[in-house]
């Protein structure tokens, strides 16, 4: 037996005013579209604003329904409505914050796993890292500079391949 460890690497900033002008633009769209979610049930707002390598921005946020497995995480709402209308078109970034009701503060938000699995999916069909820029109201921010990162051990097509 060999026992292997796995390390996670991420820059951590203190402030949104911290971050690069850009990555604070789509942070703030992030946060926007937080506003528009749909969450009744577990009273938490997650807003996601994917940037395409053509410089457009598609903004998301979870939609949730009284059935639980039919409603959708803001990543996903996001990265889904991207390939959509921008086929073939790469993803460079994308920033994700939450709000929880309540709460008066929540310090992180991270992808759940099936929001992880579809991130690393376009990752990996495009060859290209994603950018993630993490927050929740009042809290850190983190920007990791792959979906790898998150999701080690990932399935992709090349574990479909005979």
């Amino acid at each position: 037996m060999k026992k292997v460890t796995s390390e996670i690497s991420y820059d951590l900033y203190d402030s949104i005013s911290d971050l690069h002008v850009d990555d604070r633009k789509l942070l703030e769209l992030a946060v926007s579209a937080a506003g528009t979610a749909y969450a009744p049930y577990s009273k938490f707002h997650v807003g996601a604003a994917v940037l395409l390598e053509n410089g457009e921005v598609v903004k998301g946020s979870n939609q949730e329904n009284a059935a639980y497995p039919s409603g959708l995480c803001a990543e996903r709402v996001a990265v889904f409505a991207a390939g959509a209308h921008y086929p073939g078109v790469k993803i460079k970034a994308i920033a994700i914050t939450a709000m929880f009701d309540d709460l008066n503060e929540l310090l992180s938000v991270s992808p759940c796993g099936d929001c992880r699995q579809v991130m690393a999916e376009y990752e990996h069909r495009y060859l290209a890292n994603i950018r993630l820029i993490m927050t929740a109201e009042n809290g850190t921010i983190r920007v990791i500079h792959d979906v790898k990162t998150l999701l080690p051990l990932m399935f992709n097509a090349e574990n479909l391949k005979k």
